[in-house]
């Protein structure tokens, strides 16, 4: 039996006789130094064409030993590197659910483990701590686990789970690698970096074909000519089935707000081939011919009860019918139409749509042939200055910062992401750094495939870019998202066997 199999046997305790055993949660990487990455200048080369290394040791994560990693230049400035490290010794387990989840509180794991020893099986209660972060405290919780089995010994935990279900005990088959603990991985990932020095393009976003639909990243990579591509942020699985493109967060595309800001999250600032992470906000107003003024709640997005939403050209499906009302603009703001919700928003338009009160609004101060002024602002609120919205400029939300001035920071609350599911487990991760010289780091860290690599959490990620080099980082869309498109191709492994359409890329066009 592997070594890391049998100390995980020790470790978890499941004999439904034994007390409960308490394992911490906190990764390997915690531990660990980080390496920055070395710019090194050969023998009679210039200062502008800095040879780029990443570091060949001190893997972050897991245990110590050589990091296996292949270099390719993709074109000048812009490097390619495989880097791959650890082994497969974790098993599997099956998992008691309780409300739904693999965790709870020590009341509900006591009796998930009677019912577990009600079906005949021997059940251990795990206790565990969520790790802290800058922005949200540790969490202790319990999971109900039965057994233990070898990698290739999946099968029989599966037969466990489903007689626990033939006896009223809900479950599942779990792999070890996943919890987020201590493990000797193995890790696959990609990275690219962009020297802003030698390369001689420039960085964009992409929402694709509209804001509502979703795309791949290499169907967006294409149609732009990008070089080289990533997913970006999170979109909204949560809303109507026809706008499930649209980003959660900011998204600004060629200098045009189309999505707004969840206030004081983290962004990817882009401005021709300089990038830059900080917390961002908006603010968009309309103001009437008759000089009433009034805040724009949203863009390009379901609207709530009394709110005001523009809808933007690039929305792509029809306004929302939801009995509200509708003022469509010309590009300087004239009103040409007053009409009930529900309807195109056609090329070189706009549409600003109210409910409830807001439609009244709209009815009183959006009269046709009258103007509205729409004023739009993002703000860098790290520095406190907006950010000029110039045809140059693109910002896509992440997901969590990870990394600020060079160490960790990992902001789940702050971002909408402070769950046990978000800042412990393990997935495939899509992250984006900085240099301190102003050298873009993309990297995809796959995940999901167990024996071949583990993905990481969200600390394990803030370390393996602190690895690498970055002083500022942040997390964007992972999961069955992640995809790293190089030349039309991809070359990551996408958890889902397929490449995934997602709300939005990062793009490098040469």
């Amino acid at each position: 039996m592997p070594r890391r199999l049998a100390a995980g046997l020790a470790a978890l305790s499941f004999l439904a006789a034994a007390a409960p055993t308490a394992a911490s949660a906190r990764s390997a990487a915690s531990a660990v130094p980080a390496e920055t990455a070395r710019a090194t200048r050969p023998a009679g080369t210039t200062a502008t064409r800095v040879q780029f290394a990443l570091p060949t040791k001190d893997f972050p994560l897991g245990q110590p030993g050589p990091v296996t990693q292949k270099k390719k230049s993709v074109t000048k400035g812009i490097d390619f590197f495989t880097v791959v490290h650890g082994e497969a010794t974790d098993g599997y387990t099956v998992s008691v659910l309780m409300n739904g989840k693999d965790y709870g509180s020590r009341e509900q794991a006591d009796a998930a483990a009677e019912a577990v020893q009600a079906a005949g099986l021997p059940a251990g209660i795990q206790e565990f701590t969520r790790p802290a972060v800058a922005d949200y405290p540790a969490g202790v919780s319990y999971m109900v686990r039965v057994g233990m089995w070898k990698p290739e010994e999946k099968a029989e935990a599966g037969k466990i789970a489903k007689k626990l279900g033939e006896a009223g005990v809900k479950a599942k088959v779990d792999f070890l690698g996943d919890d987020g603990f201590q493990t000797t991985g193995p890790w696959d990932m990609r990275v690219l970096t962009v020297d802003p020095r030698v390369f001689g393009g420039s960085y964009h976003a992409s929402l694709g074909t509209s804001v509502a639909t979703r795309e791949t990243t290499s169907s967006m990579a294409k149609k732009a000519g990008a070089v080289v591509a990533v997913n970006g942020g999170f979109f909204n699985i949560h809303t109507d089935k026809n706008l499930r493109g649209e980003p959660v967060g900011v998204s600004v595309v060629n200098g045009r707000l189309l999505s707004e800001a969840v206030l004081g999250r983290s962004a990817l600032i882009l401005k021709g081939r300089t990038a830059r992470i900080s917390e961002v906000a908006t603010a968009v107003t309309a103001t009437s011919a008759d000089g009433e003024k009034t805040v724009i709640n949203g863009v390009n997005r379901a609207a709530a009860a009394d709110e005001l939403v523009l809808y933007t050209e690039e929305f792509g499906e029809k306004t929302p019918a939801d009995e509200g009302a509708e003022a469509v603009l010309d590009a300087e703001g004239q009103v040409l139409e007053l009409r009930p919700a529900g309807g195109k928003v056609a090329a070189g338009t706009r549409v600003l749509h109210g409910t409830g009160i807001m439609a009244d609004w709209i009815w009183s101060h959006a009269w046709e042939n009258w103007s509205l002024k729409i004023t739009t602002k993002v703000t860098d609120m790290r520095s406190g200055k907006a950010i000029p919205l110039t045809p140059e400029t693109s910002v896509i939300g992440g997901g969590v910062g990870l990394v600020r001035d060079g160490r960790e920071r990992v902001t789940a609350q702050a971002d909408g992401q402070a769950n046990i599911n978000m800042i412990l487990r393990r997935h495939p991760r899509t992250l984006a750094g900085v240099t301190k010289s102003g050298r873009l780091i993309l990297a995809v860290v796959d995940g999901r495939k167990p024996g071949v690599t583990v993905g990481a959490s969200m600390i394990e990620a803030a370390h393996l870019m602190m690895w690498l080099g970055a002083r500022q980082a942040i997390n964007l869309d992972g999961g069955g998202s992640s995809a790293m498109v190089v030349k039309g191709k991809v070359v990551n492994h996408p958890s889902d066997g397929v490449e995934r359409g997602v709300g939005d890329a990062v793009l490098i066009v040469p």
